[in-house]
């Protein structure tokens, strides 16, 4: 839905389980109404869809993305951003790092995002842009020392997707960008490490490609790439590597680098004890967010980092960090988790600097692990999605209002 500052707020339907076009509509069909009913019962309501592959597919064929869009304009309902960053199955099975499978070097990821791309086209309100999150590439584990392959391939195959994107804002006059989204251990992490694909390897290599394909110059293709390809700033994420939300906002700016979307969402926060017999209870207090369906990523204030929760529990009782991020992401209404804490303060800071910066108008919603949260933690999902939705809108109002 439409806020202040010509921001554009839903949440990201991934935290539903269901792969398939059926299982995905019968969700959207249970939960948006009511919720735009409780939320915003006299406004246009904005959903942020998540699209396995196969369910990408089945809305492309015969009448059904027809039929989605009649539904969508009965219930007032619009779709401005997709999440293509899980390609398939995302719930009820260990998805660890295989969530970066296909990655950008594969025809398969193309593929698919070319799919959404179309989708989007055809979903998106005239006189929008159009967003698209994805995976930062690949997974860097996968290729210790031999990177620049993979990069080269996923540059040339992002440049064939925005070729793509040009020729549709040329025909449709609607804008489409994909936003590339750092994390731990992907190909790109953090601010510098996204400033150097940008750099490096993305606008030398994708606009000579543009400037032969399109008969432009190289500067104009540079230009377009960086039109339709942005980063999604996950809070979460960029939490986790200590990232300081004013520095990165600046750094990107300075290099010409768009944030196309934001996704809201909070990372576990550890305050380190010094007390040997404290740290053992945070060991307790952390064992079942050490669960097996997704990857759990550490980041330590003194820079360690670790794959999953699970490998870096065993160091917590000898750590010399005074602090650990951990790549869960929590409900953001809730800052303290017995003897726990979140990342909250990080989406706060973001929000404020919303206020007097027009950096991005995509905000969305993503916490998308009620399934395996800790038992105590776990609500009803209705409810759980509204609160997630006042406490954003209880806090822009707190720094504008």
């Amino acid at each position: 839905m439409k806020i202040q500052n010509n921001i554009h707020l839903t949440y990201c339907t991934n935290i539903h389980p269901g792969e398939e076009w059926s299982k995905v509509f019968s969700n959207l069909q249970q939960y948006v109404p009511e919720l735009k009913a409780k939320i915003a019962p006299r406004k246009p309501f904005g959903i942020g869809l998540r699209l396995a592959a196969i369910a990408a597919k089945e809305l492309l064929q015969g009448n059904t993305l027809t039929e989605f869009k009649s539904w969508l304009a009965e219930h007032d309902l619009y779709v401005f951003t997709l999440n293509g960053f899980p390609y398939g199955e995302f719930h009820g099975k260990v998805v660890k790092d295989q969530v970066y499978a296909p990655d950008w070097s594969k025809k398969e990821r193309l593929d698919y995002t070319l799919q959404l791309t179309n989708i989007l086209a055809e979903l998106l309100p005239a006189e929008m842009e159009g967003s698209i999150s994805t995976l930062p590439l690949s997974y860097k584990p996968w290729f210790k020392g031999n990177q620049t392959s993979v990069i080269n391939s996923a540059s040339l195959h992002i440049t064939l997707l925005v070729a793509e994107m040009v020729g549709i804002h040329a025909n449709t006059g609607k804008l489409l960008h994909l936003n590339l989204e750092p994390e731990p251990d992907g190909l790109i992490e953090n601010a510098a490490e996204v400033i150097d694909y940008f750099q490096k390897h993305l606008l030398p290599i994708g606009g000579a490609y543009l400037a032969q394909d399109l008969e432009i110059s190289q500067e104009a293709a540079e230009s377009l790439l960086l039109e339709h390809v942005r980063i999604c700033y996950d809070t979460c994420h960029l939490a986790i590597a200590f990232e300081n939300p004013v520095s990165v906002f600046k750094q990107f700016q300075a290099v010409g680098i768009k944030i196309g979307k934001i996704q809201i969402s909070a990372a576990l926060q550890v305050d380190v004890p010094e007390d040997a017999l404290q740290r053992r209870q945070i060991k307790e207090r952390l064992l079942p967010f050490a669960e097996s369906t997704y990857l759990h990523q550490v980041v330590t204030s003194d820079s360690n980092q670790y794959s999953d929760l699970e490998n870096a529990l065993p160091d917590l009782e000898n750590t010399t960090a005074s602090q650990w991020r951990i790549h869960f992401h929590v409900p953001i209404f809730i800052h303290d988790y017995q003897l726990l804490k979140s990342t909250q303060d990080e989406i706060i800071t973001v929000l404020e600097l919303l206020q007097n910066n027009d950096v991005c108008n995509h905000l969305e919603i993503e916490t998308y692990t009620w399934e395996v949260l800790p038992g105590e933690m776990k609500l009803d999902l209705l409810a759980s999605i509204q609160r997630e939705y006042e406490w954003v809108l209880n806090k822009m109002c707190a720094v504008s209002c």
